[in-house]
């Protein structure tokens, strides 16, 4: 049931009346919660701006689910990334007073894997958006009446499972 719910979720998402910039926002917000680790102060705020924007909720959760894994693949990376920063004797002032500002030392920028993955995100957040926009346009003009068409497609629909979770599925 929750591998079925989780590709309606993401068939609905792709087909939702968000346009494609909505979603497309969605993914590359949920790309920082998975390139990062999770308990950072950065992602809070960013999920609450998702939460009080027009940027779609499930874009998000799918964006989220792609970069757990290349997070965790890129997370060596990032860390030499964030080690270079740190380390930096001409950026040294800079984390000194991040450090001494309350909010900003709750950051946790003195990790090298949080800092490296943000600033790796940070980079890719804009070829991410355009990425996820252009697919999002691309599925809804060509991939979806060729998906309705399948028989798997036609048996997911058409099974009791289905109706019966489209029952108590909130609308």
């Amino acid at each position: 049931m929750p591998l079925l719910a989780l590709i309606q979720k993401l068939i609905k998402t792709l087909n939702s009346e968000g346009t494609p910039n909505q979603i497309a926002a969605g993914i590359a917000i949920g790309a920082v919660v998975g390139l990062t680790p999770l308990m950072s102060l950065h992602n809070l705020a960013l999920i609450a701006l998702a939460i009080i924007t027009c940027v779609s909720i499930p874009g998000v959760m799918l964006g989220w689910m792609l970069f757990v894994p290349v997070g965790f693949l890129l997370d060596p990376q990032f860390h030499e990334i964030g080690r270079w920063l740190l380390l930096q004797p001409s950026l040294a002032p800079i984390w000194t007073a991040g450090y001494n500002t309350p909010i900003i030392a709750l950051t946790s920028f003195n990790n090298t894997v949080v800092l490296g993955s943000f600033v790796g995100w940070t980079v890719l957040a804009v070829p991410i958006f355009f990425t996820a926009r252009i697919g999002v346009i691309k599925y809804r003009e060509h991939l979806y009446d060729r998906l309705a068409k399948t028989k798997l497609f036609k048996a997911v629909k058409t099974s009791k499972l289905y109706k019966l979770y489209r029952l108590f599925r909130p609308e």
